[in-house]
C-alpha cells in the first residue's frame, strides 16, 4: 500500500501543478492516469499544439509545458500510477481514503483531488460517409507530429481554438491548408479568428466558411473531401488528409458513482476552495463545474493553489497554515 497525502486523480497539466502547491505546504501526492504518460490531453492529442495564454509564455508548445511542470515538481517527489484507471474509493474510519486502481494499486491518503480533465474522453466524430474507410492513415482527430503533414493537401475542420490553433501552425507546414466550418462565426478565441481570416485574405490558407461536411472520396487514398455551400451547392476540395477538430466527448467513468453533485458530465464544486459535496474530496480542472466557469488552463492552476490551502486542515489537523511567497522562501523539498 502507498501512504501519501492527497491522491490526485488525473496528472494533466492542472494535475502537475497540485503536486507542486502541495509540495510548497509539505504535502505529499500520488498521481494516477488512465493514460500511459503524464500530460493528459496536451502529451496525448496536442502534444504540438501551440499555447498562448500561460503567463511568461508569449507561445509554448503543450509538451514543452508539461516537460517544464515535471521539472518544477520533480523536488517533491510524487508517487505516481500511470495507464491505471481509479475503480473505488473507501473511506475510513478516521476519514481518510483507501483509492484503489484497476490495477490493483492501493493507495491510502486524507485528501482526493479529482484533476481529470474531461474524464475518459473520445473524439467527437462527424457524421461522414466512408469516414471509418480513412481513418487512422488520412483522418486524424488529433496531431501528434505536424511534420507528418509537411507538403501535403490538408483539410481541417471545426471552428473552436483547436481548429483554428492547429490551421495556424500547419500553415507554414503543410503545401495547402483549408479550413472548413458549418457557421460563418468562431468559438475560439477572436485574436486566433483573426489571424485566420488574414491568412485567408493573404492567400495563405482557404477558409469555407457556412459549409458542411458530406463525403470523403478517393482510390484507397484520401484524394477529395465534399461538402455543400449555404446555396446546396457542391463543394470540392482536394485533400491529402483530413483533421476533423470537434472536441472530445466526455465521460465520467467510475467517478459517476462516488456520490458527488453532478451537472451533466461535470462536478459542482464550491468555489470557496473547489470542494465538492462529499467531504475530502476536491475536484479541479476541467473536469469541474461552477457560475462563471472557464476552461483554461490558468484557471485550473488558480483552482489547485486554493484547493491545497483547504487540504492543509485535513493532512496537519493540528497545525496552523502560515502563507508564504515563494519569492523569499524558495522551493524546499521535503
Amino acid at each position: 500500500m502507498i501512504t501519501t497525502d492527497i491522491c490526485i486523480i488525473g496528472a494533466g497539466p492542472v494535475g502537475l501543478f497540485a503536486v507542486f502547491e502541495a509540495g510548497l505546504l509539505k504535502m505529499r501526492c500520488h498521481l494516477f492516469d488512465v493514460l500511459p504518460q503524464v500530460g493528459g490531453q496536451l502529451s496525448e492529442i496536442y502534444p504540438h499544439k501551440p499555447i498562448y495564454d500561460i503567463p511568461g509564455y508569449p507561445m509554448i508548445k503543450a509538451q514543452e509545458l508539461i516537460d517544464n511542470q515535471m521539472e518544477q515538481i520533480a523536488p517533491f517527489k510524487p508517487t505516481v500510477s500511470l495507464g491505471e484507471r481509479v475503480e473505488t474509493l473507501i473511506k475510513q474510519d478516521d476519514g481518510s481514503y483507501h483509492v484503489v486502481g484497476s490495477d490493483g494499486t492501493l493507495v491510502h491518503c486524507q485528501v482526493v483531488v479529482i484533476a481529470g480533465g474531461l474524464g475518459c474522453f473520445e473524439p467527437r466524430k462527424p457524421e461522414l460517409a466512408n469516414l471509418e474507410v480513412y481513418e487512422g492513415r488520412y483522418v486524424h482527430y488529433m496531431i501528434k507530429d505536424p511534420e507528418r503533414f509537411r507538403d501535403t493537401d490538408v483539410v481541417i475542420a471545426g471552428g473552436g481554438d483547436s481548429a483554428l490553433d492547429w490551421t495556424l501552425y500547419l500553415a507554414d507546414v503543410a503545401s495547402k491548408v483549408t479550413l472548413v466550418h458549418r457557421s460563418d462565426s468562431f468559438r475560439g478565441a477572436p485574436d486566433s479568428a483573426e489571424k485566420v481570416f488574414n491568412l485567408a485574405q493573404q492567400g495563405k490558407i482557404s477558409l469555407l466558411l457556412s459549409h458542411n461536411l458530406v463525403a470523403l472520396e478517393g482510390d484507397g487514398n484520401l484524394k477529395e473531401v465534399h461538402l455543400t455551400n449555404k446555396q446546396k451547392e457542391m463543394v470540392t476540395v482536394s485533400a491529402d488528409h483530413f483533421i476533423p477538430l470537434y472536441g472530445l466527448s466526455p465521460k465520467l467513468g467510475p467517478i459517476a458513482d462516488w456520490g458527488l453533485n453532478l451537472d451533466k458530465n461535470a462536478i459542482e464544486v464550491n468555489t470557496f476552495d473547489y470542494s465538492t459535496n462529499v467531504e475530502r474530496i476536491y475536484a479541479i480542472g476541467d473536469i469541474n463545474t461552477y457560475p462563471g466557469k472557464l476552461k483554461l488552463i490558468l484557471c485550473g492552476y488558480h483552482e489547485a493553489a486554493l484547493m491545497c490551502q483547504s487540504a492543509f486542515k485535513y493532512v496537519y489537523p493540528d497545525k496552523k497554515l502560515s502563507f508564504k511567497y515563494t519569492t523569499v522562501n524558495g522551493v524546499n523539498a521535503f
